[in-house]
């Protein structure tokens, strides 16, 4: 395994969705065929991480076991822990500070979704840098609502933003985050913003201010989504729908993932898949398996 630790943060109340996470944690809602959270934990399998730790509510933590288990059905290893209550993203860094062990990490937000050609090994390429940070800019119609990263050509941030009246660049930052081993230590030192929150925006100036934050960029064939508004869980959702169906293949499928990277073998494959004949889901794994080379 990596020495690079994952972190998937799925805590929060989900207000912009109410009625439908009142009795629910948004990640545990569905986008299209799986449940949001596949989303993010594909991606952290897809960068060749296998180590990751699951931050929920202290509600919502059991229906998330229940859900995922240990991670061992797909070769990886998930651990739990809770935020009681929303004081920021960067908090995610503190809770698990242990869980660590003093290495590099990953953070991602529950609710994002990643999706392009190369994805891949844009990815595996951004886990290989042990130290500083690395943050991911997507281009959007209006940077706005966004927190914004300006960058010279070689890939260094000049500037990061949140949510600027006038943006320096039209390249958003996704809810995807690279750290080295420092990251608890620096976000010990930032102070809460006035609503009472750790911001991630000011974690990544601080790298910024140290010379130490780098931009990838998902270019054109990339998608970036995030479902935490009803009409965005919609589109997320028609998203989904429209490319597994004209392409017949899956988007962050965990199994199929799982299977391609070489965390589990044919029969574990088919052994979860058994179960899932009735939804199609079952029978699409199955097919991987038929169309392998013996």
């Amino acid at each position: 395994m990596s020495n690079r630790k994952g972190i998937i943060l799925a805590g929060g109340s989900g207000t912009r969705l109410y009625p439908l996470t009142l009795p629910v944690s948004k990640q545990l809602m569905a986008v299209y065929d799986k449940p949001m959270i596949y989303y993010p934990l594909a991606a952290l399998m897809l960068a060749g991480i296998r180590e990751i730790m699951v931050i929920t509510t202290p509600e919502d933590q059991e229906a998330f076991r229940r859900l995922l288990g240990d991670g061992s059905r797909w070769g990886c290893s998930l651990k739990y822990a809770v935020q009681p209550e929303p004081k920021g993203i960067a908090q995610a860094i503190l809770i698990a500070e242990d869980f660590l062990e003093g290495g590099p990490s990953a953070l991602v937000l529950g609710d994002n979704i990643f999706y392009g050609h190369g994805l891949p090994e844009l990815l595996a390429g951004a886990a290989t840098r042990e130290s500083g940070a690395t943050v991911f800019g997507y281009q959007v119609k209006d940077a706005r609502a966004y927190g914004v990263v300006d960058f010279d050509d070689a890939g260094k941030a000049l500037s990061i933003e949140e949510k600027p009246e006038t943006p320096k660049s039209n390249f958003a930052v996704t809810g995807l985050y690279f750290y080295g081993a420092d990251a608890p230590e620096i976000t010990k030192s930032l102070i809460p913003s006035p609503r009472g929150e750790l911001e991630i925006t000011d974690l990544n100036r601080a790298y910024l201010e140290r010379g130490a934050l780098s931009v990838e960029l998902m270019g054109r064939g990339y998608a970036w989504l995030d479902t935490g508004t009803h009409a965005s869980l919609l589109d997320a959702g028609t998203f989904v729908r429209i490319m597994e169906e004209r392409q017949g293949t899956k988007i962050s499928c965990p199994e199929e993932i799982a299977w391609r990277q070489g965390y589990i073998d044919d029969a574990a494959l088919k052994a979860l898949a058994e179960p899932l004949r009735n939804s199609g889901y079952g029978e699409y794994l199955l097919a991987l398996l038929d169309k392998a080379p013996a």
